[in-house]
């Protein structure tokens, strides 16, 4: 039996990092927006007559492998993968993992290998746990892979692919389908790679550890952070782009004051190149300090603000709204 399954990333347009519980509680009309996008990250399950465990990273070249379940949690490489793996107690199987984005790129590519991998071991153990269980699984396990609090909205995407808000409250957390054209979002959306990787798990535990102090500051930043994504998801529902592009653009200036390395001298230097070129708005993509950003604008002026950031020396991504989530086969 060989099983082979993959999940899109996305781009989170807004509201992202108030999605890590209990922050969302503390918030009244808590919510992210996100766009699922077509770079995927894919799983392939092989049976093995020995009974070992091999797992190989094909976009990192990491390998690694054990006689038993049991030895894979414990401190090392390929932690989230290993993690999973122990989970649903593998044996007798070899996993490749391959991603389309880039390394630390901020685009949820850990999430969505995360779904991927939980949606083939589903498959394969005969378990075919239901969409919220999986969520459930896949949020847990990567809070223990790297050891602090995750969010709740990369798994969605990953999951359910399209656009959607995700609305996070005390009775729970909700996916709704956003009816938004995926053509004029590629029309008016650029992703580049900035080149350099991020740690969204320092970003988001420093900010998380703020507000659970009472940081004045952080809250009213969240707060901030939640109106925007409230005025973008109704700006996107009367199709009114120039306002989307403005919230895009309040968003990311208040993202900046949650954390000192959220933004970085060459991330500015992109965000106002891009800006000179016609964007109305950019935003780093997670938690900030390198990775993915995006920009926004009118599609007249979009071909500048591609030739200006290729220009600056990041990597333009070719992408596609990705209407369909995990595929298992």
């Amino acid at each position: 039996m060989r099983i082979e399954s993959s999940a899109p990333t996305r781009i989170d347009l807004a509201g992202g990092t108030i999605d890590i519980w209990p922050l969302y509680l503390f918030h009244d009309r808590a919510q992210t927006l996100n766009v699922a996008i077509s770079l995927r990250a894919t799983a392939t399950l092989e049976p093995r007559d020995d009974g070992r465990i091999a797992i190989r990273s094909e976009d990192t070249g990491l390998a690694l492998e054990a006689d038993d379940w049991r030895e894979l949690a414990r401190p090392g490489d390929l932690s989230l993968l290993r993690w999973l793996l122990y989970f649903f107690r593998a044996g007798g199987l070899t996993l490749t993992t391959r991603a389309e984005s880039p390394a630390g790129a901020g685009i949820a590519g850990s999430s969505a290998l995360n779904i991927a991998v939980c949606g083939a071991m589903s498959r394969w153990t005969g378990a075919n746990y239901d969409a919220e269980a999986l969520l459930r699984i896949a949020m847990n396990v990567e809070a223990q892979a790297i050891a602090v609090p995750t969010g709740v909205q990369d798994y969605r995407p990953a999951l359910y692919g399209g656009v959607s808000a995700v609305e996070l409250g005390v009775e729970g957390v909700r996916r709704v389908a956003l009816d938004v054209d995926p053509r004029e979002i590629e029309r008016r959306v650029v992703l580049a790679y900035t080149g350099v990787p991020r740690n969204s798990g320092t970003n988001n535990w420093e900010v998380t550890r703020r507000h659970l102090d009472g940081d004045r500051d952080v809250f009213d930043c969240f707060e901030r952070i939640r109106d925007t994504a409230v005025a973008m998801r109704e700006a996107l529902a009367r199709g009114d782009w120039d306002e989307v592009g403005r919230q895009v653009a309040a968003e990311w200036e208040n993202r900046q004051r949650l954390a000192p390395g959220v933004t970085t001298p060459g991330i500015d230097d992109l965000v106002r190149r891009s800006r000179a070129a016609g964007a109305q708005g950019a935003k780093v993509c997670g938690a900030g300090g390198g990775g993915c950003i995006f920009f926004i604008g009118p599609p007249e002026r979009m071909p500048a603000v591609r030739d200006a950031v290729a220009a600056s020396g990041a990597r333009l991504l070719d992408y596609r709204v990705e209407v369909e989530g995990l595929r298992v086969g």
